[in-house]
């Protein structure tokens, strides 16, 4: 590979965004590598693997760039797939995404792009680096003794994945690009039918990272036992079943049978559980009690101060006031957060890291 220029390998996917990724590193002037990262798969789940990287390499080959393939199979297993069931054994609601990203694109990935020659990665992630070394209007009071690099929502709402970012350290970040955390979605697409991409129009794909789209309760039951178990209510009463605890996380509202309802009853969510009782609590209104929430494995890409900041306790949820100290969350309003779950921080479009909800 030459060297005049700065090489990027970009993780190819086979879907819309990290494919203009690729190609507007290509026209920014970096040399350009495409790889496509093989996953783990269940035997008794459909797999779609082979088209996705047929899909991914048209795009290497319109954009006249070099393919490779990695196979990340065991890390995928080991790292997502199996901490993810553990997880669930023990009554928590992990976030594979969070470890898919953390171990295999930016653990994986990262390290071995490096050790082939690679300057950078890149992905199609909906997010944002500031470098604060270099001079950035209007935030010089903001970023006044921040570290070198900061990691910011994607311009999308709808699409930002910092959620799923918190773990980066600087080293990571360092070598890390992010093309499209400027642009919206129908820009993206916009921009792939311009470099007449062939998956301009692809749907997104959706669900876990390595499964897709597959019911997450069918997948566990091939590793975790059913245990039918009682529904009650705050009051403690019996009012229907369930197929066990673990299957189950806070604010859940389906996949269990309410047996006594009255016609004033709104619909159930899961309020609370109990592994040791295998019960699940519900309740139709929407009490919280929680106000303030403990972390473990916390990454701190920016460290907290004394100051008010807001923080996503699921993908896409609430954004919720609250103030740091330590690796305690305390929120100004009580909040439904489940445990295995990440809790992310935020000051205004800062990610400024999180921890996993103890």
């Amino acid at each position: 590979m030459k060297k005049d220029r700065k090489v990027v390998f970009v993780g190819l996917s086979g879907g819309v965004d990290s494919a203009v990724s690729a190609a507007l590193l290509k026209k920014g002037g970096y040399e350009v590598v495409g790889v496509f990262m093989r996953a783990w798969h269940p035997d008794f789940l459909p797999c779609t693997e082979e088209e996705e990287r047929r899909d991914a390499m048209r795009v290497a080959a319109r954009l006249d760039i070099p393919f490779l393939t990695f196979d990340f199979e065991k890390e995928y297993k080991k790292s997502v797939a199996e901490y993810m069931i553990r997880e669930y054994r023990a009554g928590r609601t992990p976030n594979p995404d969070v470890m898919c990203n953390k171990e295999v694109k930016f653990g994986a990935f990262l390290r071995k792009a490096l050790s082939m020659g690679a300057d950078y990665v890149a992905t199609g992630h909906y997010a944002r680096k500031m470098e604060t070394k270099k001079e950035t209007e209007g935030a010089s009071e903001l970023l006044s003794g921040s570290p070198a690099s900061l990691l910011l929502k994607g311009i999308d709402p709808a699409k930002d994945q910092s959620y799923f970012l918190w773990t980066l350290g600087q080293k990571q970040l360092a070598k890390i690009i992010f093309p499209i955390g400027h642009l919206k979605k129908a820009q993206v697409r916009a921009l792939a039918e311009k470099f007449g991409l062939s998956v301009a129009e692809k749907k997104d794909s959706q669900g876990i990272c390595f499964l897709g789209e597959v019911d997450l309760k069918n997948f566990l039951k091939h590793y975790l036992r059913p245990q039918k178990g009682e529904v009650l209510n705050k009051k403690g009463e019996t009012i229907g079943w369930h197929e066990g605890a673990k299957f189950y996380t806070l604010g859940e509202r389906h996949g269990f049978t309410i047996t006594k309802k009255t016609a004033t009853d709104g619909r159930y969510y899961v309020l609370g559980k109990d592994m040791r009782r295998n019960t699940i609590t519900v309740s139709s209104d929407r009490e919280f009690s929680e106000r303030e929430l403990l972390l473990r494995n916390t990454n701190w890409i920016l460290r907290p101060k004394n100051e008010e900041y807001s923080a996503q306790v699921r993908y896409h949820g609430e954004f919720l006031s609250c103030t740091v100290k330590g690796n305690r969350i305390i929120f100004k309003k009580p909040v439904l957060a489940a445990s295995g779950q990440s809790c992310v921080l935020y000051d205004r479009d800062i990610c400024m890291g999180g921890g996993v909800i103890v």
